[in-house]
């Protein structure tokens, strides 16, 4: 169902969330960084033919404790890109072969 919103399921203890992809980008609309990468994102989208699942934080409190149940202090800011079936993340800004290849679940190296 497109559109749908994702939620969380508990599981001995642990929160498992659900969302509608398995690859998500987690963003603030005012970020500059997350603004960059947005424009790679929908690159790969057209290019590639890969969905993510965009969730905007600084404006949205489900979305903001998504992030915080996701990062665990990973990153600890915005943009955060984490694949929920590799567990591989990406901290900040990348090129697009970085990002191409955490969606595909290939071996990255993220950019510093």
């Amino acid at each position: 169902m497109l559109g749908a919103p994702a939620c969380a399921m508990h599981s001995k203890n642990k929160t498992i969330a659900l969302f509608m992809n398995h690859l998500l980008e987690f963003y603030g609309t005012e970020c500059p960084h997350c603004v960059n990468m947005h424009e790679l994102v929908e690159r790969l989208e057209k290019e590639e033919g890969i969905k993510v699942e965009s969730l905007e934080v600084w404006h949205n409190k489900e979305n903001e404790k998504r992030l915080l149940e996701l990062d665990k202090d990973l990153c600890g800011g915005v943009p955060f890109f984490f694949n929920t079936k590799t567990g591989k993340f990406i901290c900040g800004e990348a090129g697009y072969e970085t990002l191409k290849a955490w969606a595909k679940g290939k071996p990255f190296t993220q950019e510093e």
